[in-house]
């Protein structure tokens, strides 16, 4: 099991990043880009979590069915229900704080535990460089950068 954890900071308002990571209207994958528009699924919405199915094509195709948890706090949690990738119950959360001067400072952890060889490959790797790609592609989504405010 690869735990990692990370932290990145954004120009936006921490109640506003919290917005765009439970907004999961077909935006979503404009906001988040890693989100392949082909895969994504939403399946069930209610006030305080969301059931979705996400994915990307990065090494023949990974996807995970997730419970999204949020409770009107600054953290976001996703749980595994199903993934060809992952086994059940791995997890990753966000949570996002104001920052002095303005801004938020966000907080990620990811705890993955791999259901194949090709996973467990990627979780190899994952353990030398995942904070660093995951924060670096955490930075390039329009939902906590400046340009997530157009269009709102």
């Amino acid at each position: 099991m690869a735990t990692i954890t990370f932290q990145v900071e954004s120009p936006l308002r921490a109640n506003e990043v919290i917005e765009a990571l439970t907004d999961f209207s077909e935006r979503r994958p404009e906001l988040w880009p890693a989100i392949d528009p082909e895969v994504y699924r939403v399946h069930e919405v209610t006030s305080g979590s969301a059931l979705v199915t996400e994915g990307t094509d990065f090494m023949g195709g990974i996807w995970a069915t997730e419970l999204y948890e949020f409770n009107g706090s600054n953290t976001v949690r996703a749980t595994v229900q199903e993934s060809n990738f992952w086994h059940p119950g791995g997890t990753w959360e966000l949570s996002a704080e104001p920052r002095e001067g303005g801004g938020s400072v966000l907080r990620v952890t990811r705890d993955r535990r791999p259901k194949n060889h090709k996973a467990r490959l990627f979780e190899m790797m994952m353990r030398v460089v995942g904070a660093r790609v995951l924060a670096s592609e955490l930075l390039k989504a329009p939902a906590i950068t400046a340009g997530a405010r157009n269009g709102r």
